[in-house]
């Protein structure tokens, strides 16, 4: 938790303004590749680890950045720092250039567009928040507070921009083709690459809320502005602001809700509910992917209930439930096969038969974990994934390297294991994303537990560097 990272010395006392005043950081410390490394990724540990080799103490850290010298050792001892007030107040201090941080949009679009900061919200337990947001999804799906009272105000309500006056269908395909390009990126460098950008451009798209128009045009701006915060929404899930990806997430499902898009409801309940895999509740993910379903059934479309079902069984084998897992796999296949992928809406297109591939060998694969089985399943379709995974998919394409290699560890097929699982960490180094870290975390235990084989221990030494850097 990183709310009480604000605390501490006050950064307008005398030490504070004081320690600013006198630099020690030398001036060139910001540019070498290792730091440049550290800031790109917020790895705030890190940055202060630099800032000891070049001689600044913990007390100057403090005095920079306005915290105490207990919380910069915390810092130092790997605590994580994901709030933005916080990093943008670190950044300042230390004298860094926001743009190195991925900070460089200015505060007023951040309160305009992610609301609260994830450090205002971070002393409420973590239960406590999936609980809020199942609550808004079950009211936003079904129009009643099933998991409990009303979930609340999910962001900030700043003084308004001023809006252009009337807008047309122009405007909105606008705002729907950034929504593509920007995803593109995401898709092909990680959500590190692009968060910004994307925020930036839901900042200039919310100001058309206020503006003038038809009917048919506000529709399909609430359901254009639903997808780019959905993107926000992701964006923010793969670089570790997950309270900045549950703001989104919550805003996306009103105003898709507001433009009548079942579709896109499902999609963005299946999202939030990954954001929850991806922090090990699969309970709650679980019950986000179900209401998913609800929207998708009501939506008609069968390659979005393809969808939940597949995701709906990654939640089973987390659960350690292998049989409803496999008879939710087989119910995706079904209705993957039954969908007409030509008249789906633009927001599941994504899911495609290698998508499909995906999902078979990402199930069996946390099967494989408990029972290795289940390799057997896992291997081909994530080698039928592999190769159908262009580098417009990098992302994708690395999990499943990732997720491959660590099935032929588990095999015995130590040889090939590695020589795949190096490939994963080549195509990892040049994406931007903290999930691609977090995803590629059981093939580093696999590698490091067969240290007695060559092969093995090289790839765990790879992957220790690749996380070391």
């Amino acid at each position: 938790m990183d709310a009480s990272i604000g605390g501490g010395a006050v950064a307008g006392s005398d030490t504070s303004v004081k320690g600013r005043q006198s630099h020690p950081v030398p001036p060139d410390a910001w540019e070498q590749p290792e730091m440049r490394a550290a800031l790109a990724s917020r790895e705030i540990s890190s940055v202060y680890r630099l800032l000891r080799k070049h001689g600044v103490s913990q007390r100057q850290i403090a005095a920079m950045t306005g915290q105490s010298q207990s919380e910069v050792s915390e810092i130092l001892k790997g605590r994580q720092v994901m709030a933005y007030d916080v990093l943008t107040r670190i950044a300042d201090g230390l004298g860094v250039p926001r743009g190195y941080m991925g900070l460089a949009y200015d505060e007023a679009t951040a309160i305009k567009v992610v609301g609260a900061a994830d450090g205002q919200q971070a002393e409420e337990d973590e239960s406590v928040k999936r609980r809020r947001f199942l609550a808004h999804a079950a009211q936003v799906t079904m129009g009643a507070a099933v998991f409990g009272p009303e979930s609340g105000t999910w962001s900030a309500g700043p003084a308004k921009t001023p809006a252009p006056g009337r807008i047309g269908m122009t405007d909105v395909r606008q705002v729907e083709a950034a929504t593509r390009a920007l995803r593109s990126l995401d898709y092909q460098y990680g959500g590190g690459f692009c968060r910004d950008a994307v925020v930036a451009q839901l900042s200039w798209g919310q100001q058309m809320l206020e503006s003038s128009g038809t009917e048919m045009v506000k529709n399909r701006l609430y359901v254009a502005l639903a997808d780019l915060h959905s993107l926000a929404g992701w964006t923010s899930f793969d670089t570790g602001l997950m309270d900045s990806a549950r703001g989104h997430f919550a805003n996306a499902l009103d105003l898709a809700k507001q433009g009548d898009s079942h579709p896109l409801v499902a999609n963005v309940l299946y999202r939030m509910g990954r954001v929850y895999l991806h922090n090990d509740a699969p309970n709650d993910a679980l019950k986000l992917f179900q209401l998913g379903q609800i929207a998708a059934q009501e939506s008609g479309s069968e390659l979005a209930v393809a969808v939940l079902c597949a995701n709906e069984a990654w939640a089973y084998a987390m659960m350690g439930n292998e049989e409803q897992a496999t008879k939710l796999l087989g119910r995706s296949k079904d209705e993957f096969a039954r969908a007409d992928l030509a008249e789906a809406e633009s927001w599941v297109k994504f899911f495609t038969e290698t998508d499909v591939y995906a999902m078979i060998g990402t199930v069996h694969t946390v099967l494989a974990a408990k029972n290795a089985e289940h390799t057997k399943y896992a291997i081909p379709a994530l080698t039928k994934a592999v190769e159908s995974y262009d580098d417009d998919m990098a992302r994708s394409k690395t999990f499943m390297l990732s997720a491959l290699a660590t099935n032929h560890l588990l095999e015995g097929d130590l040889d090939h294991g590695s020589k795949v699982g190096s490939k994963a960490v080549d195509c990892a180094e040049g994406i931007k994303s903290e999930r691609v870290k977090d995803r590629m975390r059981p093939l580093q235990v696999e590698a490091e537990r067969r240290r007695n084989n060559a092969d093995a221990r090289d790839l765990a030494d790879r992957l220790n560097s690749f996380y070391a850097a």
